[in-house]
């Protein structure tokens, strides 16, 4: 990217300063999750936007366990053999979910490659528990590439989500490098095929991992070609010295620039900015 929009020497900007979470809601959620133990993304994650999200009535739960059968260069998840399914963890997400009172729900999951269905049939009971006690809550769904299996894929589409994403998180020189066990093309086809199935679409992307401008706006031209309908683009934050380093970080008037560009291209919704992550104003991309 270009000298302009881009810090040569990677030292954490001062736009990337997080103000603490406040407002009456966040602390309403907040006393809840305390008071019965409940388990979101938005806290183990360390989500820069969970004051602003909890206060809008969205939240984001991670099913199948915590540990991941991939080892991606840009996540902090643990990497090994996961856990035995727990069977109760349906009917666990849609207690919390109806407890917190959460409006948007955000459903992920680690990659289960273990497993034949790869995590779908959990994904399936989830939803339909969140809708049994949770009937006024929507919901989106952040999911794995199932491996290519696309029987597993249309599992989801038969529970029909509002929402159904799947991030590509990055160009496609540097997917082998970033995402090791995942393919970019099996990721635009997966797009694909649930935009075939009748669902609405979402994908996203870090930025500062060494790509171009050019590649930017050509993954954001392949993501258009499989009609994907919202796109999140943020900047990638190294979790740990082990992983994948941040080349630069991108200024928000880069940011802005994207986001006015997607929307040229076509793409209904456009979150482009530093701290955005995948769920940042889910609850606002329900059309």
């Amino acid at each position: 990217m270009s000298e302009t929009n881009v810090l040569e020497k990677p030292k954490k900007p001062s736009w990337l300063k997080v103000k603490l979470p406040t407002g009456e809601s966040y602390k309403k959620v907040r006393s809840l999750v305390s008071e019965h133990n409940l388990h979101t993304i938005c806290e183990s994650g360390n989500c820069p936007n969970m004051g602003e999200c909890w206060g809008a009535g969205t939240a984001t739960f991670m099913i199948l366990g915590n540990v991941c059968t991939r080892s991606c260069d840009f996540c902090a998840v643990s990497t090994g053999k996961p856990d035995e399914v727990d069977f109760f963890e349906p009917a666990r997400v849609a207690n919390s979910v109806k407890l917190m009172n959460v409006k948007h729900a955000v459903i992920t999951s680690v990659d289960r490659d273990d497993l034949q269905d790869g995590g779908s049939e959990m994904w399936v009971k989830t939803v339909k528990a969140i809708r049994r006690k949770s009937p006024e809550t929507t919901l989106e769904t952040l999911i794995p590439d199932f491996a290519g299996k696309w029987e597993n894929l249309q599992r989801i589409i038969d529970v029909a989500p509002e929402i159904v994403s799947h991030n590509i998180e990055t160009v496609r020189r540097l997917t082998k490098k970033i995402r090791i066990q995942a393919k970019y093309n099996r990721s635009l086809e997966l797009l694909l095929r649930l935009k075939k199935g009748g669902m609405k679409t979402k994908s996203g992307l870090m930025l500062g991992l060494g790509e171009t401008e050019e590649e930017v706006v050509e993954t954001m031209q392949d993501l258009r070609s499989v009609e994907v309908d919202i796109l999140t683009l943020g900047q990638y934050l190294q979790p740990t010295p082990k992983h994948a380093k941040v080349k630069d970080f991108i200024t928000p008037e880069k940011f802005e620039e994207f986001q006015k560009l997607g929307i040229e291209m076509g793409f209904r919704f456009v979150e482009s900015g530093p701290l955005v992550r995948s769920s940042y104003h889910a609850e606002k991309h329900l059309f």
